[in-house]
């Protein structure tokens, strides 16, 4: 599987991993698939609603938040295909609670924020074994390559619980 992200949109989630470092920040993507191909067309940033001392190394996004992510996704004709989340000061590579929380539908983007600044973003999907975590292919689209189907803006509207946890 290849996750297709535009370059406006990969930058609008590393700004908000780092917006929210030294804690995790996290949000859904919305997009379409089809074969061994999957278009990002909108990402939906979103409150890590983890208790404030766990969010250095949590996540948790409010499952009503989740509802309505996925309302608004069928309302332009889009699925949730993906979680994204940071790993404040660690790899960009899924921990053993990201694992136990993954699902086989989602793709999930983490980034890797060092000293504030994001490093690296990796993409990851839940194995058929359900016993680990298999990296995908991140192809970034410049801004010149729109897509028919992309928004105009970077980042949709929306802000509530999928619970995971950090390195």
């Amino acid at each position: 599987m290849t996750l297709h992200i535009s370059e406006v949109h990969l930058r609008a989630i590393e700004a908000h991993a780092e917006s929210h470092y030294p804690e995790e920040g996290a949000g859904l993507i919305l997009g379409d698939e089809a074969d061994e191909r999957r278009e990002a067309r909108e990402i939906l940033p979103l409150p890590n609603r983890r208790e404030a001392g766990e969010r250095g190394h949590r996540y948790e996004i409010d499952p009503l938040e989740t509802l309505a992510a996925e309302d608004q996704a069928d309302a332009l004709g889009l699925k949730i295909i993906g979680v994204f989340h940071s790993h404040p000061d660690h790899p960009a590579a899924p921990s053993q609670t990201d694992l136990h929380f993954a699902v086989p539908w989602y793709s999930y983007l983490i980034t890797s924020v060092r000293s504030g600044r994001a490093h690296e973003s990796r993409v990851w999907r839940l194995d058929v074994s359900e016993s680990g975590m298999q990296e995908e292919e991140l192809e970034v689209r410049s801004g010149s390559e729109r897509l028919s189907g992309d928004s105009e803006s970077p980042v949709a509207s929306g802000g509530n619980s999928a619970q995971q946890e950090g390195p």
